[in-house]
């Protein structure tokens, strides 16, 4: 029997050499959807700043009476327990929206400062071209 007549393995209609899609590099998205993605960052970080900057006027919150009022019912006993770890809680999910809006602002000011520096496509493919 010669090499060209033994069985080979019957592929699934693919070229030997081809590239399985699982591998394929995705594509950028593109600059427009970029600076899109980077504006929504900033408008919901934005957003967020001026709630928590609106909050003292439209509740009557006092920082510092709230934080002691907080410890004060946690020592008044266990009947007001669950009084007081309410209290705290609120004062912690301000803090992580006051940090949600600046991480937010953060990414949408990084995202549309590496899309407006870097080189457009168009001068890319001319350079790999050359």
């Amino acid at each position: 029997m010669t090499r060209s007549r033994r069985l080979q393995l019957v592929r699934s209609g693919r070229a030997a050499g081809a590239t399985r899609t699982v591998f394929r590099k995705r594509r950028a998205p593109s600059r427009l959807r970029q600076v899109l993605g980077g504006l929504l960052l900033l408008a919901a970080g934005t957003g967020l700043l001026v709630l928590l900057l609106q909050l003292p006027e439209l509740i009557d919150l006092d920082s510092l009476l709230l934080v002691s009022t907080a410890i004060g019912n946690l020592i008044a006993g266990l009947s007001r327990l669950l009084m007081g770890v309410l209290q705290l809680l609120g004062v912690l999910l301000l803090v992580g929206l006051a940090l949600l809006a600046l991480v937010l602002l953060v990414a949408g000011l990084m995202r549309l400062v590496r899309v407006l520096v870097a080189p457009g496509r168009d001068q890319t493919s001319k350079k790999q071209r050359s």
